[in-house]
């Protein structure tokens, strides 16, 4: 079973940008996009239709503003379940997470929030990262066991998971900030792999997000925010792991996941 993960910054856009010529080329059992930025109406416009597959959204309320999306291939057996959000609405009105309790694991497509754009925002996404994981805490064990989590975490777990590390750490930038960065570490103790790191170890340089200033993609002058992690429980299941760092048409790059899975 393969899965692509993709903050697309714009769904509409992606879509005139070869959204589904890469679909095509990829060919995915699950595609799953973040920061999609429409509403249910433009998502299941049948002009915006992706042939071949079923969708799922977890929208904002604010127009043209955050929002998730996974697409199932056709053949794939429906959800047991389908959950927008984490209980809490705050998060929820956002769009930020969506849940798919699938035949072999449950799938969550989540966008983090930003802090970039000042103390409020950022304060924000401390409360988003505790709820998330008061959640997870509070599941019970065979759901946890369950998951495989992918999205946009805008947070650079490691040094070598930015180009600049000293620069932004007295830069105190966010998402390189060192409570993000625990938080990584006590997400991933609660049992849960990076899945990249998994198959490639420490490599550097390997980024899937890169500013659109000074010619910075051109440069590889990057951050790896986006992640597949699986439970401990699945990890022998992970035949591979990549960043697509050749694909255009976001600011980010699209991310894969394979898994041996049973296909319908």
């Amino acid at each position: 079973m393969k899965l692509v993960c993709w903050n697309v910054n714009g769904f509409r856009s992606a879509l005139s940008k070869g959204l589904l010529d890469f679909v095509a080329s990829q060919a995915p059992d699950v595609l799953c996009l973040q920061e999609v930025k429409a509403s249910p109406d433009v998502l299941e416009d049948a002009r915006y239709k992706i042939p071949g597959f079923r969708l799922y959204h977890s929208c904002a309320t604010k127009k043209g503003y955050s929002g998730v999306a996974t697409w199932l291939r056709d053949g794939l057996p429906e959800p047991s379940e389908v959950l927008h959000g984490i209980e809490r609405p705050v998060f929820d009105h956002e769009g930020r997470v969506l849940i798919l309790r699938l035949k072999d694991f449950d799938l969550y497509n989540i966008y983090f929030p930003s802090g970039t754009t000042g103390d409020t925002r950022q304060a924000f996404k401390y409360r988003f990262l505790d709820a998330l994981s008061d959640y997870i805490v509070r599941l019970p064990a065979q759901q946890k066991n369950r998951i495989v989590m992918c999205g946009d975490f805008n947070i650079c777990h490691r040094e070598i998971d930015i180009h600049h590390p000293q620069e932004a750490t007295k830069r105190e930038l966010s998402g390189f900030l060192p409570d993000e960065r625990l938080w990584m570490d006590y997400f991933t103790a609660l049992g849960f792999v990076d899945t990249f790191r998994h198959v490639h170890g420490d490599t550097r340089r390997d980024y899937s997000w890169w500013s659109f200033r000074a010619g910075s993609r051109k440069k590889n002058l990057g951050w790896r925010i986006d992640y597949f992690f699986v439970a401990k429980t699945l990890v022998s299941h992970v035949r591979s792991a990549d960043i697509l760092t050749k694909i255009m048409g976001s600011d980010h790059c699209p991310i894969t996941l394979e898994l041996q899975a049973n296909r319908p």
